[in-house]
């Protein structure tokens, strides 16, 4: 199974990201500062008015023990004043409990749990952890599935600074009032993240537009550029720096390439017409060689008096007549080649054309047939009828002379294209030259100047088509062509 990679993502896409991720970690940075600083203000701010409502129970309790002179006295002294100390609780609207400094009961209106749990008593332990501080102050929280709050322990002392008891106060915080404070600031704290994240998200968009435009052009050129065709410079306005570098380079490079292309045009342009030099030299020589030796040879036993004179004349003039003829066809075959005349398109009967192409060669060599009685398609059936000769003529060269040529040529027509099929009997096509067949002026026979695979796709590609084939050395070769309907 092969390996799906991820799809890269744009420039343009990773500015729009990468912005609404910094919004979006910048509001839960400030969201979080902001929740950890409301929670250290609220606990701040309950520590403070603990101090102060517990300051004020202080100097009441203070008040009533100076006012009674029960320092030293027994709980049951302390009990016939009860009334009294019930008052603070409505007063200063607070619970208490006070205790004496055994940690035995005086006053209980609110005890945590772990003192009712000990009938009523503080442990020793916290006695002893108590008057074991500098100031006889202990702050204590409790949470508990009944009971949520800070709790102080303070050791009274009368106008002598005589300890006399021990304070429990429990501070009871409005925990709906502050929750319903910050779900309010958080909500409006939402509302204006979310107004903020709308402007950012559109400003992130026309932004990173504008950032990638200049990239976007250069890319939309790099795209439209090519050796063989026509580049056009880039020239933008309000660039960047880099920007402005890129596409400085990129315009130098245009004029590189231009400079690159004209020079291969014309080295391409100066060896063919070295390579077209020598091949007509080669073909118009072979010719004149024969005719140099005829004429001297005929000048020099020519015999004005012989009675054969005038069937020597003429066999001599048809020799040179031959040999201008084979000139003649080599010039006619490469001007065909360098002005291969427009196709001339016209509805024809692909079937009737190939059968009348085939008929020029012996029937017992050739065998053909078609899918379909008549095949219509636009063509010119001049150029077709080369097409089919020269490839009929090729494949019926490259059988051996040991050898029966079978040729079988198949035409099937289908419904957006014919294809046409010749398969010989050949040697084939060797592996080392089977890239160089199509090549104007490649051949590997010795009469020709191979130039005729070269017209023929030329013509099939003027068609709209293709041409290819398959080949078996010393077996034989199949081409084939795709004609599309056009």
């Amino acid at each position: 199974m092969p390996l799906l990679l991820p799809k890269k993502l744009s420039l343009r896409t990773r500015l729009f990201v990468a912005m609404i991720l910094m919004l979006v970690l910048a509001g839960l940075l400030i969201l979080g500062s902001t929740t950890i600083q409301y929670e250290s203000q609220r606990e701040n701010y309950h520590l403070g008015r603990l101090i102060r409502k517990e300051a004020q129970l202080v100097r009441h309790l203070n008040f009533l023990e100076s006012k009674y002179n029960l320092y030293g006295q027994p709980a049951e002294i302390w009990g016939e004043y009860a009334a009294d100390f019930e008052k603070i609780t409505s007063i200063h609207n607070v619970q208490y409990s006070l205790f004496s400094l055994d940690g035995k009961p005086l006053f209980t209106f609110h005890t945590p749990l772990k003192v009712i749990a000990n009938d009523y008593h503080l442990e020793q332990t916290l006695i002893d952890d108590l008057f074991a501080t500098k100031d006889g102050y202990l702050l204590e929280f409790y949470n508990s599935d009944i009971d949520r709050y800070h709790a102080s322990y303070r050791v009274l002392r009368d106008d002598y600074s005589r300890p006399y008891g021990i304070l429990f106060f429990p501070y009871f915080e409005d925990i709906s009032f502050s929750e319903n404070e910050l779900n309010t600031f958080l909500d409006n704290l939402y509302q204006i993240y979310i107004i903020l994240l709308l402007g950012v998200v559109l400003l992130a968009y026309f932004l990173s537009k504008f950032v990638t435009r200049s990239l976007e052009a250069i890319r939309l050129k790099m795209d439209q550029t090519g050796l063989t065709l026509k580049n056009e410079k880039i020239y933008l306005k309000n660039a960047t720096k880099e920007i402005d570098s890129l596409v400085n380079s990129y315009n130098k490079m245009i004029d590189d390439l231009a400079e690159s292309a004209e020079k291969l045009a014309r080295s391409e342009r100066e060896q063919a017409w070295q390579e077209m030099a020598k091949q007509v030299a080669h073909e118009i020589k072979n010719p004149l060689t024969p005719m140099r030796l005829t004429v001297q040879s005929f000048h020099q036993k020519f015999d004005p008096n012989d009675p054969e004179s005038t069937s020597k004349m003429n066999d001599f003039a048809k020799l040179l007549i031959q040999q201008i003829d084979t000139m003649s066809e080599v010039a006619n075959t490469f001007s065909d080649f360098s002005t291969l005349p427009m196709a001339k398109l016209k509805k024809q009967d692909l079937v009737e054309v190939t059968q009348m192409a085939v008929d020029i060669f012996q029937k017992d060599q050739i065998i053909f047939t078609s899918n379909q009685a008549h095949i219509y398609q636009n063509i010119d059936k001049t150029q077709w009828i080369r097409v089919l000769t020269n490839l009929i003529q090729n494949s019926l060269q490259s059988v051996p002379s040991n050898r029966k040529p079978q040729i079988g040529i198949q035409l099937v027509g289908e419904e957006k294209l014919s294809t046409l099929i010749i398969t010989d009997n050949g040697n084939g096509i060797p592996e080392d030259i089977k890239e160089k067949i199509f090549e104007p002026k490649f051949t590997t026979k010795t009469a020709g100047m191979g130039l005729g695979l070269g017209i023929v796709k030329n013509i099939i590609t003027s068609h709209g088509g293709s041409i290819s084939y398959v080949s078996t050395p010393k077996k034989g070769t199949t081409f084939t062509i795709l004609l599309p309907y056009i």
